[in-house]
């Protein structure tokens, strides 16, 4: 039985997010992890992107058996499909893929070829954000590893924040972590890392609109480079 089951009916998911949001601050991420998991039960799934597997080593630990959410573009690196699969096979977690209304192919014929190079933000909204959203309606909040550190437009997320575009609770246990804080985390207890990470690519994406990143530069600075462009649309 969840926290939800024992409240109110009518309890507000909003004010949840405001009460826990003000309480949370500060927080370790086991605890944060802790009280989504008591709060949202079943109810709660873990999207990844399978750039690595931090955090859902993380939440694996507190509630074996998670959804984990991965959006099969079509156009992701083979070795982001190998680390899918080695997730899958690695830990206690129940592996989702989640795909577009239309194949590559179809979305070629309708919309012409290389559609990514043209209207990246349309691509993405097909390809990941509209199959995404579709895949969350039936839990009431999803795990999120976004940090502040990433992009300018992160610095000023919660931990717990409402998802106003989906109407759900947006948990972000690892919102306050470093690079350096991801890397002693993942060597200090041998958590599965995407291969690519090791050639160059620090932020990985689907593989049109991702290149390696030179020593120094932004992290970040490999996708979508010369588009003017810095996220996909989920986390925005």
């Amino acid at each position: 039985m969840t926290l939800l089951e024992t409240d109110r009916p009518a309890l507000d998911l909003e004010d949840i997010v405001e009460s826990a949001a003000s309480a949370l601050e500060g927080a370790s991420t086991l605890e944060v992890i802790r009280w989504a998991a008591a709060t949202f039960g079943d109810r709660i799934c873990l999207t990844s992107s399978m750039s690595d597997a931090a955090l859902i080593h993380l939440v694996s630990k507190v509630k074996p058996g998670i959804d984990v959410l991965f959006v099969d573009t079509g156009y992701h690196f083979a070795e982001t499909i190998g680390t899918r699969d080695a997730v899958e096979a690695v830990y206690p977690v129940n592996v989702i893929n989640v795909t577009p209304s239309r194949t590559v192919e179809e979305q070629e014929a309708a919309l012409g070829p290389r559609l990514n190079g043209r209207n990246p933000d349309l691509c993405c909204h097909l390809r990941k954000v509209e199959p995404l959203g579709r895949a969350l309606e039936g839990y009431m909040a999803w795990f999120s590893g976004i940090r502040r550190d990433e992009t300018a437009s992160r610095r000023d997320r919660r931990v717990v924040e409402w998802d106003r575009k989906r109407g759900m609770v947006k948990v972000n246990p690892i919102l306050d972590w470093t690079q350096e804080d991801m890397d002693n985390y993942m060597s200090d207890n041998g958590v599965i890392v995407n291969p690519l990470h090791y050639d160059g690519y620090p932020s990985i994406g689907c593989a049109p609109c991702t290149s390696p990143v030179a020593p120094g530069e932004d992290p970040r600075s490999g996708r979508w480079a010369g588009m003017g462009k810095t996220e996909c649309g989920i986390h925005l």
